[in-house]
C-alpha cells in the first residue's frame, strides 16, 4: 500500500467573508492534482475558526476570581485563563504552565484548544463552533463539484497524557468513521480481536500534521490519497463523537 499526503498550495489568510470549500477547490484546481474517489481532506482548525469570525480578543476580558486563581498556580496570563475558562466545560487539572479542560465541544485537552498562533497581536482561536457541520458542508460542496466520495476531518494540534510533544487529533470528520472497531476480526494467527478500535480519524491527522508543520509552513490543507480503507470506513453520517470517551470510562478525573 502506498499513501500519498498533498500539501495544498495557493491557501491565502482568510476572514469571515471567505468561503473555505471554494478555496480548497480552487486551490486543487490551480495544483492540478484533482480529487479521486477515497481522496481524505484534512483542515487545521485554525482556518476554520478564521472563516467563521471566530476569534477571542484577549486584552479585552476581565478576569474573574477563579481566572485570577488560576492564573497563580500556572502562571499564565489572567486574561487567557479567562478566555480558557469561557471555552470549558470544567477544569480538569492544572499544571505548569497548562489548564487541562473539558471544552464546549467535548474534548478533554490543554488550554481548551484555543490557539494564539498564526493570528494577530492580542488576538486568539478557539476550536470551530462545531466541527463536524464544517466538514460536512465541506464534504458536500467538494463532491458536487468533483463527483467523487471523499473524507473530510479538521484538526487540531493536541499533546497526549504522559508523553511530551503535540501531534495531529481529530476534532471534526465528515464522510469517513472516526473509529474503526475491528472487534470480530482474525489476527494473522486467526485468533478473533475482541477489544481493538482504531482511531483512524486521529492517525489520519497525525499524517497530515507532519505536512501542516506549526511554525510558518502555510499548509493548513493536506490531502491525502491510497488509504486503502476508505470504503470499509465510508460513513456519510459519521461524526467525531465515536472516538469521545464518555467521562464515566475515563478513569483518571472521576
Amino acid at each position: 500500500m502506498t499513501i500519498e499526503l498533498i500539501g495544498l498550495e495557493n491557501i491565502p489568510i482568510v476572514d469571515d467573508t471567505s468561503d473555505i470549500s471554494q478555496i480548497i477547490k480552487d486551490a486543487i484546481d490551480k495544483q492540478g492534482c484533482s480529487i479521486k474517489h477515497g481522496d481524505i481532506i484534512l483542515i487545521a482548525e485554525t482556518l476554520i475558526s478564521k472563516s467563521e469570525g471566530n476569534f477571542i480578543k484577549i486584552n479585552d476580558l476581565t478576569p474573574s476570581e477563579e481566572a485570577l486563581e488560576l492564573s497563580e498556580k500556572c502562571k499564565k496570563n489572567p486574561k487567557l485563563v479567562q478566555a480558557i475558562l469561557n471555552e470549558s466545560n470544567e477544569v480538569v487539572e492544572v499544571g505548569p504552565n497548562f489548564i487541562i479542560t473539558e471544552t464546549k465541544q467535548g474534548f478533554v485537552c490543554a488550554n481548551a484548544g484555543i490557539d494564539e498562533s498564526n493570528v494577530g497581536d492580542g488576538l486568539a482561536t478557539p476550536m470551530p463552533l462545531n466541527p463536524d457541520k464544517s466538514a460536512f458542508e465541506i464534504r458536500e460542496f467538494l463532491e458536487d463539484a468533483f463527483e467523487e466520495e471523499i473524507g473530510v476531518i479538521i484538526t487540531d494540534t493536541q499533546g497526549r497524557a504522559f508523553r511530551f510533544g503535540a501531534i495531529g487529533t481529530a476534532i471534526g470528520c465528515s464522510g469517513i468513521s472516526s473509529l474503526w472497531r475491528r472487534v470480530g476480526e482474525k489476527d494473522l494467527y486467526g485468533r478473533e480481536l475482541e477489544t481493538t478500535e482504531i482511531a483512524t480519524a486521529d492517525e489520519l491527522a497525525a499524517a497530515a500534521s507532519l505536512i501542516m508543520g506549526q511554525a510558518d509552513e502555510g499548509l493548513p490543507v493536506v490531502l491525502i490519497r491510497g488509504f486503502g480503507s476508505f470504503d470499509t470506513l465510508r460513513n456519510v453520517d459519521a461524526t467525531i463523537d465515536d472516538i469521545k470517551m464518555p467521562k464515566e470510562f475515563d478513569v483518571f478525573r472521576k
